[in-house]
């Protein structure tokens, strides 16, 4: 493969003719026991779905050893793929796209843990019943860490990202996450990934975006739970990186956007005098361990929708 990249297989990997392909990017992170709990489904399985893992630069020799050791020891089909440089969630997202061989690609962060026992079944079952053109699976927290210093991110994923089927459905494209995303391959031919989004965030519901005046988008309840939670101070900074894409979208689809409550804070925050200065405020009090969680959690809000409204002026 071009690109820097070494890739590998498994033994069961030249017999199988997958219908559908699980594809897994990591940076760092150890997706071993995401593979094992994915594993755990593959006798009933019977080669119908293949695992890619893609190593987008992780650099880390050991880990690189360990997911080698790990695919070789898989029963699912599987595949690992490491590039030598970090190529972007977009990038190393649609590369993965084409080196699966299902027709249906389920995108899979490595930070993710199936709810159920049968969650790969309930998704080879839909693709044979319904072959969708896009499905989303749903995003919990039962598994998660419950610390304090993850409070806040907590508290904003509950309120904003771990909402039941029918509620979603309700505003389809915003409600997308490649961390449990279902896309039949004729779909992601015709609608890849922008690469040009660079750093974290609304890649994907930027992509949800233009899949949604073209195809349909469904929500179904196959949920899994996002272990990665964050600090105050990380989810901070993914939101200063994430700026410039959030201006990225506004110009592609204002229309769209003019119904998120994140752009009507943005532009009503931008007409606000001195919001330069009352920023870091937001910040610091979003950190501040001795203030109420919910207050900690609009404090962060309010400093995302200040640094989006500099983006959309």
């Amino acid at each position: 493969m071009s690109g820097g990249a070494n890739d590998r297989t498994n033994p069961a990997w030249a017999e199988a003719r997958p219908r559908l392909s699980v594809l897994i990017p990591f940076l760092r992170d150890d997706p071993d026991r995401l593979l094992t709990l994915l594993d755990h489904e593959a006798e009933a399985l019977s080669g119908a779905v293949e695992i890619i893992l893609l190593d987008d630069g992780t650099g880390d020799p050991d880990l690189t050893t360990r997911m080698a050791g790990r695919i070789d020891a898989m029963r699912l089909p599987a595949r690992l793929i490491s590039l030598a440089a970090n190529e972007g969630r977009s990038r190393g997202r649609n590369r993965l796209a084409q080196a699966a061989r299902g027709a249906s690609l389920l995108f899979l962060d490595s930070d993710m843990r199936p709810d159920g026992p049968d969650f790969l079944h309930r998704w080879i079952d839909l693709v044979r019943r319904d072959d969708p053109a896009v499905a989303f699976g749903g995003f919990s927290l039962l598994q998660a860490p419950v610390h304090p210093r993850f409070a806040v991110h907590r508290a904003m994923a509950l309120r904003s990202d771990c909402t039941p089927c029918e509620q979603r459905a309700l505003q389809p494209e915003k409600h997308v996450f490649t961390s449990n995303l279902l896309v039949r391959r004729d779909v992601f031919e015709a609608e890849a990934f922008d690469d040009g989004f660079a750093g974290w965030g609304w890649e994907d519901v930027e992509w949800a975006m233009r899949v949604s005046r073209r195809f349909p988008i469904r929500h179904i309840d196959n949920p899994a739970t996002h272990m990665g939670l964050d600090t105050v101070q990380a989810l901070a900074a993914k939101y200063e990186q994430s700026a410039p894409n959030f201006a990225r979208v506004a110009a592609r689809h204002p229309d769209i956007l003019a119904a998120y409550p994140s752009y009507r804070a943005a532009r009503l925050l931008g007409r606000v005098p001195g919001l330069g200065l009352a920023r870091p405020w937001m910040k610091r009090a979003a950190g501040a361990g001795w203030l109420p969680v919910a207050a900690r959690a609009f404090a962060l809000r309010l400093y995302r929708a200040a640094l989006y409204a500099e983006a959309v002026r």
